[in-house]
């Protein structure tokens, strides 16, 4: 396991982060939406938008839950905007194998285009309603697997109350790696 220690978390607006690549919590057609997803692409302007139409659709899905597609961070300060579609809690089969997936194609995506730092927002925790303790668990027990320690990894949190539940999260995970 890679220490928690080396991951990171941050207060703020990850569209304004200064890593290799932020992820985005996108939807299935990848076009935008709201929350993280509408402000990145708001952020990285209209050529992220042709970009990701450019991404090949089987019935309109350009990335399926579980799964992570990249392109150009356009004018965000991030080279790459790496784009992992979370499940829909209620809704998907298997919610945690999906949540995992995501983060794990996102991490994959990073290393195979050269990156060393990424930013993450909590995926699938706002519309999608993951469960914010379990998502945060979910999330730094993948995150730190030793295959992803030569990225620095960043988790933007926008709201107080996010960071608390993250914070509590990597507290519980340091104590556990403790205690073996």
């Amino acid at each position: 396991m890679l220490s928690p220690k080396k991951i990171r978390l941050v207060h703020g607006d990850i569209t304004r982060a200064e890593v290799d690549a932020v992820v985005n919590a996108a939807n299935p057609v990848m076009l935008g939406g709201g929350g993280v997803d509408g402000a990145i692409h708001y952020a990285a302007g209209p050529r992220l938008r042709e970009a990701c139409r450019r991404i090949a659709a089987v019935n309109g899905v350009r990335c399926p839950p579980g799964e992570a597609r990249i392109t150009p961070g356009f004018n965000l300060r991030a080279k790459w905007v790496i784009h992992a579609v979370g499940p829909r809690y209620r809704l998907d089969p298997e919610p945690e194998r999906l949540l995992r997936s995501a983060y794990a194609a996102s991490l994959r995506l990073a290393l195979d285009n050269d990156c060393r730092t990424i930013a993450f927002p909590a995926i699938s925790c706002g519309a999608y309603g993951y469960p914010v303790e379990e998502a945060a668990a979910i999330a730094l027990d993948v995150c730190s697997e030793q295959q992803w320690q030569g990225l620095a990894i960043s988790f933007y949190l926008f709201s107080e109350h996010m960071l608390a539940v993250w914070q509590q999260a990597l507290r519980q995970m340091e104590q556990r790696q403790e205690t073996r």
